[in-house]
């Protein structure tokens, strides 16, 4: 098992790595280069979402990590991997209202651009963060239900 979870800690790095290039490099040059034009603002409000969101996205790969720790202690069924799950879940659901308070943004510069793709894109995270959100939920209640039945087994021994 310590294969599989090191295969998905690695995957986590990997992950996170493209969204620190983006935060630290991509999206710096985004606002250098729009600093003129009529879409500045908009973009401006699009790229504090998007750092808004780096922050609970980073704290879902840090409990995803921690998950993976338990796993590989062989301590999965337990509290705490019920609250790194529950964190999760919140973590997915504030990003996904960050880019849903900022989906007019995304509408707006779709509309100034004529490009509704863009709008796409604002769908994007907030259908996945919506999966991702519901996936945890789904997963921290079968854990609880797992931990309750692993606990009556435990009295009954």
């Amino acid at each position: 098992m310590k294969r599989e979870t090191l295969f998905l800690k690695i995957a986590l790095f990997l992950i996170g790595t493209p969204i620190a290039a983006l935060c630290f490099y991509g999206l710096p040059l985004l606002a250098m280069n729009v600093s003129g034009s009529s879409f500045a603002n908009m973009i401006y409000g699009i790229l504090a979402v998007m750092y808004a969101s780096a922050i609970p996205f980073y704290a879902a790969l840090y409990q995803a990590f921690k998950l993976l720790t338990f796993i590989d202690r062989n301590n999965a069924f337990s509290e705490s991997s019920v609250k790194a799950l529950k964190t999760i879940k919140t973590c997915a659901i504030v990003i996904g209202s960050f880019y849903t308070v900022g989906m007019p943004l995304f509408y707006m510069l779709a509309e100034a651009d004529d490009a509704p793709g863009v709008i796409v894109i604002g769908m994007i995270f907030i259908f996945g963060s919506i999966v991702i959100a519901v996936f945890a939920a789904v997963l921290q209640k079968l854990l609880n239900n797992a931990i309750e039945i692993k606990s009556e087994n435990d009295l009954t021994v």
